[in-house]
């Protein structure tokens, strides 16, 4: 019989490609939203497999509507990928992000406790749990010291799921991801923006493109090979929380030089600083040091940032030449 995934938060990037991913393998693919009906699923729509998909219509802030989806699926392996998933959102909207990241997660192990099922609890975690990870990669015993109302939220989540592990019992565990990019990330993140607006220029639909902080230096990885790394820590013998990085490091300014180069433009005519998009707290630097996950799920990064960059500008091209943005 084939595998049952149920995916919490199948919208977003993560989701897309995670249910493509799983629809490769085999399984049975469910996935949910708080109107299954209205919601458009752009990224599963993108990716072509909406139709593959069964779709449930659930508020994950309350318990009944998630303890009812669970019971009804009644999956091999819950995935939640939910929540507020923007770090500048978040300083606007405090409440909101704690509530659907910490609270949201709390409700799914309580309804997998509640109900007893027999499956396996994937949990995403953050980077932003750490901080600044400054010239030191963190690693999974890296002290968290968050900069953000984000990072706080999922800081929260990830020592409830080692709560609930350690008292119940459960397969559970979190993936704690650095940055990992693709065109389905929404516009607003920096990413995105640098590879829209430099599409746009070299297409002559744009001029300039104004950013915030260029001297911070991140980890970037390639989205799709990060899924892979969800799902590699649910086919092991015991749940573990596990890094998930390049490993390696590069200043934001290296990735907007590379996106304008790919167009043969210069970045320094066209990006215009505005302080107003500088948050009030910012890492400054933020690295992994996945040996972890390299050595027991066997998962290692293959696309670092300039190709990722590269591949990011292409597709940003493609989608605005194409009309389709």
């Amino acid at each position: 019989m084939k595998k049952v995934a149920l995916i919490f938060g199948i919208s977003g990037q993560d989701g897309g490609y995670l249910a493509k991913f799983l629809l490769n393998k085999g399984y049975k693919v469910h996935g949910t939203s708080r109107d299954a009906e209205i919601s458009l699923f752009t990224s599963l729509e993108k990716l072509g497999i909406k139709g593959e998909i069964i779709l449930h219509s659930v508020a994950l802030n309350d318990f009944r509507s998630t303890l009812k989806v669970i019971e009804k699926v009644v999956p091999d392996e819950i995935y939640n990928l939910a929540g507020q998933s923007s770090v500048g959102l978040s300083f606007e909207q405090p409440l909101e992000t704690l509530e659907s990241i910490a609270n949201v997660t709390i409700n799914i192990l309580e309804a997998i406790r509640f109900f007893g099922i027999n499956c396996k609890f994937y949990n995403a975690g953050s980077s932003e749990c750490f901080g600044d990870t400054g010239e030191k990669p963190a690693d999974e015993n890296t002290p968290f010291r968050p900069k953000s109302p984000y990072g706080v939220a999922k800081a929260s989540a990830y020592w409830q799921v080692a709560n609930y592990r350690e008292s119940y019992g459960l397969f559970a565990c979190s993936g704690i991801m650095f940055n990992h990019e693709s065109v389905l990330r929404p516009s607003r993140f920096v990413t995105r923006k640098i590879c829209r607006s430099a599409a746009k220029i070299a297409l002559g639909k744009q001029s300039i493109l104004e950013l915030g902080n260029l001297s911070i230096r991140r980890d970037w990885g390639w989205a799709p090979e990060y899924v892979e790394a969800m799902w590699k820590m649910l086919q092991q013998e015991k749940g573990e929380d596990y890094v998930i990085a390049t490993g390696k490091i590069y200043g934001l300014k290296d990735f907007v030089d590379i996106v304008f180069s790919y167009f043969n433009l210069n970045w320094e005519n066209h990006v215009i600083i505005n302080d107003s998009f500088k948050r009030p707290s910012e890492i400054k630097s933020g690295f992994g040091f996945p040996k972890k996950a390299n050595s027991k799920l066997k998962w290692c990064a293959k696309t670092y940032m300039p190709e990722l960059a590269n591949i990011m500008a292409k597709e940003e091209f493609d989608l605005i030449k194409d009309n389709l943005l």
